[in-house]
C-alpha cells in the first residue's frame, strides 16, 4: 500500500511540474480559456514544426545519431498530437460557450428588472 501511495504522489507532482512549466501545456491552458478558444484551430498549425523536428530527428537516427533521440521524436509527436486534437476540441468548446452565453442573454432579457 505504501508503494502505491508513493507512486501516486510522485505522479501528482510530476503532472503538476509538467502542467506548470512545459511550454506546450502552458499554451494549451491558455487555449482552453474563453478568450483563447478562438485560437484553437490556428494553433493546430503549431503541430507542423513539431512534426518537422520529429522528421529531422528520425533522419538523424537513421544516420547513426544517439538512441535517446527516439525519446525526442516521441515527445515531438506527442506535442504535435496535442495541438492537432486541441483544434476540433476548441471548436466544440467555443460553440458550447457561445450557446450558453446566448441562452444567458436571452434569459436576462426576459427576466423582469430587479429593484436594488
Amino acid at each position: 500500500m505504501l508503494m502505491f501511495r508513493l507512486i501516486w504522489i510522485a505522479s501528482i507532482h510530476t503532472r503538476d511540474f509538467l502542467h506548470r512549466y512545459m511550454p506546450t501545456n502552458i499554451v494549451l491552458d491558455r487555449l482552453r480559456t474563453r478568450r483563447g478558444l478562438k485560437w484553437g484551430v490556428p494553433a493546430m498549425l503549431l503541430a507542423i514544426p513539431y512534426l518537422v523536428v520529429a522528421n529531422i530527428l528520425t533522419i538523424l537516427i537513421g544516420r547513426g545519431a544517439p538512441g535517446w533521440f527516439h525519446l525526442l521524436v516521441l515527445l515531438c509527436i506527442w506535442n504535435a498530437f496535442k495541438f492537432l486534437v486541441m483544434g476540433p476540441v476548441s471548436v466544440v468548446l467555443l460553440v458550447r460557450a457561445r450557446t450558453a452565453e446566448r441562452r444567458d442573454r436571452r434569459l436576462l432579457s426576459r427576466s423582469p428588472v430587479h429593484m436594488a
